[in-house]
């Protein structure tokens, strides 16, 4: 086939008499380098890329950073300057200049960008202070995530973000010494931090905040939330939740040993939460702490109203134990109760049964909610379930050149190969862990064959490796 008969069909294809914005849709999958490649397909696909309003950059795709830069400054001076933005994705690692975070910024924020997406990849700690005034100010942008090691410069004379129509925002590895982080944010719904530092202590003070999730933190949180519906906290020290009178949705996951007796830990809430009707509280560990189990107690004391609650079988346990408190309790709490569910996270409790005390507490209130006990050999599929997918979705991004490690440059092709299927074999092994009845065996099972057909293509591709080849 001639490259007339080639481009004939590519110009007839289906996807090609796709409307632009379709195509657009499909290109957002992919980083705006490859993108901008498929304009050598045909007339059709020749300008397509100068309107995309999906831009997707990473520093992955270029062996040095100036050339990143050139490619940046190129394209943003030769897209369709009338299209605007809808989102734009920055992936990057480097110690070279910040201009052309700069300069992405800045074009996004003049195109009216609505979602925005930086990832600092690890090598080296990124400060937000370099980038100019617009990254903390835009009227458009409505979703925000940022991941790194990304930290701002000294305080501020006065909050910096003022982003009056964003509605999510996202922080991970984020740093910042500015306590007034969200008072220029009117329209935030959604918040999530994760192994944030902002100063030693802070307050969040929002008034249409409606969902909240601290994970991995050890700074004191005072929340004033009227509006917030939804809370997850997860192995996050000092929270203090003031007021969240509407809270329906309550998720709290910590480990005893990250307290001493004298720590105001653990979660303290207030008494008035009679909309409460989901809490799921997972706290484990090996070793009691009966001050801590004290304040759970108390924690669970004031669910008065909740309909749906989920505890794992340690922290039943360890609550067991506080005999004395629970003998003086006139009633259960929980008058409400449609639901209890209790499951083990470790095999640490096997053997461990529920007496007619910790019974009689929970379930005394609502004798007629429907009571399910998970086994240890449930919470095993979960698990292996769970190991064994991640380790598909691992070895699919790897298959697909998706993903980069720090080590890869170093090893062979067929040593990366061999990588390739020692993750097959591991796979396998958690499969074989998972019980013939489960619901996504049969599923994950023929998944599992997909990849190791992908895998053994490539071995037989490399010559070298045919002959050591090993046998499934």
């Amino acid at each position: 086939m001639d490259l007339g008969e080639i481009t004939e069909n590519v110009e007839g294809d289906r996807l090609s008499n796709l409307p632009d914005d379709l195509i657009h849709k499909i290109l957002s999958f992919i980083s705006i380098k490859h993108v901008v490649q498929t304009s050598a397909l045909s007339s059709r696909w020749r300008y397509i890329w100068t309107s995309m309003p999906f831009l997707n950059f990473s520093t992955k795709d270029f062996p040095r950073l100036p050339r990143f830069s050139k490619f940046v400054t190129r394209l943003l001076s030769s897209r369709n300057n009338q299209s605007e933005v809808f989102s734009v994705d920055l992936t990057f690692r480097g110690k070279g200049s910040p201009e052309f975070v700069q300069r992405i910024l800045d074009y996004a924020f003049s195109h009216n960008v609505q979602q925005l997406n930086i990832t600092c990849l690890p090598g080296r700690v990124y400060y937000v202070g370099e980038f100019p005034p617009p990254l903390f100010s835009s009227q458009s942008l409505k979703h925000l995530t940022m991941t790194g090691r990304i930290q701002t410069c000294p305080i501020p004379a006065a909050p910096t973000w003022v982003l009056p129509n964003i509605t999510t925002l996202n922080l991970s590895f984020y740093d910042d010494k500015c306590a007034a982080l969200f008072s220029n944010c009117p329209n935030l719904k959604n918040l999530t931090l994760k192994n944030c530092s902002i100063l030693n202590s802070f307050r969040i003070h929002h008034s249409g905040l409606s969902s909240l999730t601290l994970e991995n933190g050890r700074d004191c949180v005072k929340v004033v939330t009227p509006q917030l519906k939804n809370l997850t906290i997860k192995y996050w020290r000092g929270i203090h939740l003031i007021s969240a009178p509407n809270l329906s949705s309550l998720r709290y996951i910590d480990h005893y040993c990250c307290y001493k007796d004298n720590d105001d830990g653990p979660l303290l809430l207030p008494t008035d939460l009679c909309h409460l009707e989901k809490v799921d509280i997972c706290i484990d560990s090996s070793v009691d702490n009966e001050a801590y189990t004290r304040k759970i107690f108390c924690l669970l004391q004031q669910l008065h109203c909740v309909k749906f609650l989920t505890l794992n079988l340690e922290l039943v346990k360890f609550i067991s134990s506080l005999k004395n408190l629970i003998s003086h309790q006139p009633t259960s709490p929980f008058v409400n109760l449609k639901s209890l569910k209790i499951y083990p996270v470790t095999f640490l409790s096997l053997g461990v049964t529920l007496s007619t005390e910790i019974q009689s507490y929970l379930l005394g209130g609502s004798p007629s909610a429907t009571f399910t006990l998970v086994s240890h050999e449930e919470i095993r599929a979960v698990k292996n379930v769970t190991s064994a997918r991640n380790l598909m979705n691992e070895l699919h991004d790897k298959l697909k050149g998706n993903i980069e490690t720090d080590t890869s440059h170093e090893l062979t092709e067929h040593e990366q190969l061999r990588r390739k299927y020692n993750m097959l074999e591991m796979i396998n092994k958690e499969l074989t862990k998972v019980p013939a009845s489960h619901q996504d065996k049969d599923k994950l099972q023929a998944r599992f064959y997909g990849l190791l057909v992908e895998v053994k293509t490539l071995f037989s591709r490399d010559e070298p490796a045919t002959s050591s080849q090993p046998s499934s």
